[in-house]
């Protein structure tokens, strides 16, 4: 809206019907232009990857040095900056690599937002992550494990790991027994693995040496990271699977995805995988398994 000498308010169309656009309009004398109101410039939030991050979460802290996990360094580092502006880490520490300062720093902004036991765990959880984020990043490829109290098979999982055998036990023509499930603490047989979600103990009862193999492949094909173990081992035959970044795993489930990660076979020596290669996949999990 323009306005005549008289005071007299000239539209926009008027002008534009008159054949003058709002620019020459300006330079008409006599006539004053009323300024519009400028908007402020909106601010373009860094994108975290949660996916990547709880890769990370896993695969880093065991190493012996602070190198990164390829391809989630950029998001690991904008987690870590936030949490040095909150004051809970150090810039030495602020450097893409997931490692055991990152993890206690996480688990004291994790209490401070009033979370304890599993959900402070030092693991990034949708809800810890986007408040943390308010203002600095979004969260994107979201993961969360639905509900605590699922089951499968009568044993006791969270969702996105019953989603998972499910998907698993479609590709075989005998179905999936668990022997042991996740949220199972205090059993010494599994130091701790058990203690949190993500993880259970397949039988292999009554299936053929192929059988075996070829379950375990199923389940890592779906972001399990799964072997078979035997009495060589020191366990009865059974197969035991981690869900891959499941937020609520516990740590010592945590070491072995980063055994798995490394081609090695999540026991205390660490050793070689002796899964027989032509049932080995590439590395995957839950969610990305589901994009295909």
């Amino acid at each position: 809206m323009v306005q005549s000498p008289g005071g007299r308010a000239i539209s926009r169309r008027r002008l534009l019907t008159r054949g003058v656009t709002v620019g020459a309009a300006l330079a008409v004398p006599g006539l004053v232009a009323i300024p519009a109101v400028a908007r402020p410039a909106t601010r373009v939030l860094a994108a975290v990857d949660m996916e990547l991050v709880l890769l990370a979460c896993q695969v880093d802290p065991p190493k012996s040095g602070t190198g990164t996990t390829p391809g989630a360094e950029e998001h690991v580092l904008a987690v870590e900056q936030a949490l040095r502006a909150k004051g809970l880490l150090a810039a030495a520490q602020t450097d893409g690599h997931y490692g055991t300062a990152t993890l206690d720093a996480y688990a004291a902004w994790q209490r401070r937002l009033g979370f304890e036991g599993i959900d402070a765990n030092g693991v990034p959880g949708r809800t810890s992550l986007t408040q943390l984020g308010s203002g600095r990043f979004d969260v994107t490829r979201p993961v969360t494990t639905g509900s605590r109290t699922d089951s499968y098979g009568g044993k006791r999982v969270n969702t996105r790991t019953a989603d998972m055998l499910r998907a698993a036990d479609g590709m075989l023509s005998w179905s999936l027994t668990l022997t042991q499930g996740s949220y199972n603490p205090g059993n010494p047989d599994s130091a701790g693995t058990h203690d949190g979600g993500g993880v259970v103990d397949i039988s292999v009862s009554g299936l053929t040496t192929t059988q075996r193999w070829q379950t375990v492949r199923a389940l890592r094909t779906v972001g399990f990271a799964a072997w078979l173990r035997t009495p060589e081992d020191g366990f009865p035959y059974h197969i035991h699977a981690n869900g891959i970044s499941d937020p609520d795993m516990s740590r010592p489930a945590r070491n072995q995805v980063h055994d798995y990660y490394f081609g090695r076979n999540g026991l205390a020596n660490h050793a070689a995988d002796n899964t027989p290669e032509q049932y080995r996949v590439p590395l995957t999990w839950w969610e990305k398994y589901r994009r295909g």
